[in-house]
């Protein structure tokens, strides 16, 4: 598939999705592409910045001041919550995880430590477990 960013003659922008390029230059020859606002058959393909791959890292998210901070405010309440809140375990975390599933031991939060294999294990057998939001960087160690 191919995106083109289109516009008619009376400057209405908009988008077309087309199997490829060959598909949009013989739908337009029958008459078949036309702007959506007015319905004008006088539709051009626009210029478009190609779209790159691989330029960024995987997953990598550009987020603005304002919203990064906020992100971070919101996680290190999270972190907080539960510190204050659940039963810390350390290293037991896999097995209590495990027997709290089970039903063989107290159904209660927890938090503590665990490699990454056993918490493929856990989730692997249907167990709920989800990572801790790391600790906000102290002020003193911030560029």
């Amino acid at each position: 598939m191919i995106r083109y960013a289109l516009a008619c003659d009376q400057a209405h922008e908009f988008e077309g999705w087309f199997g490829s390029s060959d598909d949009f230059d013989d739908q337009q020859a029958r008459g078949l592409v036309a702007c959506p606002v007015c319905d004008s058959k006088s539709v051009a393909k626009q210029i478009m910045a190609p779209a790159v791959a691989g330029t960024k890292r995987k997953g990598q998210v550009d987020l603005p001041p304002q919203a990064r901070q906020m992100m971070m405010e919101a996680l290190g309440q999270v972190r907080r919550h539960v510190e204050e809140n659940f039963d810390y375990v350390g290293d037991s975390f896999a097995a209590e995880a495990r027997a709290i599933h089970e039903g063989k031991s107290e159904d209660r939060g927890i938090y503590g430590e665990a490699s990454p294999k056993e918490i493929r294990e856990l989730a692997a057998d249907g167990v709920p477990v989800a990572p801790l939001p790391p600790e906000a960087p102290k002020k003193t160690e911030v560029n």
